[in-house]
């Protein structure tokens, strides 16, 4: 079933255009150089106005402006005006109300099409036979010719509401597929930051468990500890809010280096140009945030530069460590980690790569379009 929303821009237009129809057809119709030369149908001979008349073409008028709302109860309306104003022979220019109040029914019309049209053939047929009682002259190609046209109408009413549940099913399918591509996103973005800041809370209890002798070295241990988690909440709520600009600025990412060096990892850090705010700030930090977490992970204790660069057209960000880095097969992993930052890369139009260096170490590598600012 599709409804039409009254907040769609189709019902807003019929709050308008339905009353002026009614309106034009109404005038119309008492136009002396218009009567009589309206739709034209069962043969009838043509009379001149009278009191019936009025009531005939306001018939088919007035309900054109409840279509919209009721579209069956409207058509039926105008059909019984159409009827009057034919089988008395005054042919006004209102019997065009009937083809619209049939269009408006095959677009809007959600319960027993079928039905409905079957009923509308059938007392079509009754019209014809009372024509044909009463003396009219419409020849059978006439009655043939006027039904088809009819049926056009209806068709191009179910044609505009299959087009329009269509377009409607489409948006559904975006709007979810969107849906299904944020949380795919946010997943990652989780990803990203609890496996960050737990590793080098890890690493950091692993170290303070050699420290017992030394007081003041397990102070400052179990401080950066503390500090880590409270990163790791910050990080977390400002993923809730979705978008999280920080993550693109150079105290971001400074922030980042130096609970890492805190962890244990000596980390050489810079950073060239100014940042701006774009959609590639969060990814480079999530490149710089993961080549971190793999060198916390499989080469504690190694060299590690970090090397971020922010072009007017794109910003390139190097992570390398003089460790051996993640085997080939932790690459994938769950889906997340590397195998989601080069996706996220891939999606802003860039370029991302993982993996050995000649001289030995491990390196990430990623080149990020800025695009405009935002």
């Amino acid at each position: 079933m599709v409804i039409l929303p009254r907040d769609s821009k189709l019902w807003r237009a019929g709050v308008v255009w339905y009353p002026l129809v009614a309106l034009v057809l109404f005038a119309g119709s008492l136009l002396p150089a218009l009567q009589s030369h309206g739709t034209q149908f069962g043969g009838m001979p043509a009379r001149p106005y009278d009191a019936l008349a009025i009531v005939a073409v306001a018939l088919q008028c007035a309900p054109l402006t409840v279509c919209r709302r009721w579209p069956l109860t409207g058509f039926v309306l105008v059909s019984l005006g159409f009827a009057l104003d034919q089988l008395r022979g005054y042919h006004s220019f209102a019997g065009t109300a009937l083809p619209l109040a049939l269009l408006t029914v095959g677009l809007l019309l959600e319960r027993r099409r079928r039905t409905v049209a079957l009923v509308f053939s059938v007392a079509y047929v009754v019209l014809a036979t009372a024509f044909a009682l009463l003396g009219g002259d419409e020849p059978l190609d006439g009655y043939v010719t006027f039904y088809l046209a009819l049926v056009l109408a209806w068709g191009i009413g179910t044609w505009l509401r299959s087009t329009r549940a269509a377009e409607a099913e489409r948006r559904r399918r975006v709007a979810e597929d969107t849906r299904a591509a944020e949380r795919a996103r946010l997943a990652g973005e989780l990803h990203d930051v609890v496996t960050h800041h737990v590793t080098a809370m890890v690493m950091q209890a692993e170290a303070a468990r050699y420290l017992t002798a030394a007081p003041e070295r397990l102070d400052q241990s179990l401080a950066a500890i503390a500090g880590t988690g409270r990163l790791a909440v910050s990080d977390l709520r400002r993923l809730l809010d979705v978008l999280d600009p920080d993550h693109g600025t150079a105290e971001g990412l400074r922030t980042l280096v130096e609970h890492t060096r805190r962890a244990g990892q000596p980390v050489e850090f810079v950073e060239e140009g100014t940042p701006v705010v774009s959609p590639a700030g969060p990814v480079a930090y999530r490149v710089v945030q993961e080549g971190l977490t793999n060198a916390l992970k499989h080469a504690h204790g190694s060299r590690t530069s970090v090397e971020v660069r922010h072009g007017a057209r794109e910003i390139t960000v190097e992570v390398s460590t003089d460790g051996p880095g993640p085997h080939p097969g932790s690459l994938g992993g769950s889906g997340r980690g590397l195998a989601g930052l080069r996706e996220r890369v891939d999606v802003l139009g860039g370029e991302f790569s993982a993996g050995g260096r000649a001289g030995g170490g491990f390196s990430v590598r990623a080149r990020i379009p800025a695009g405009s600012p935002s």
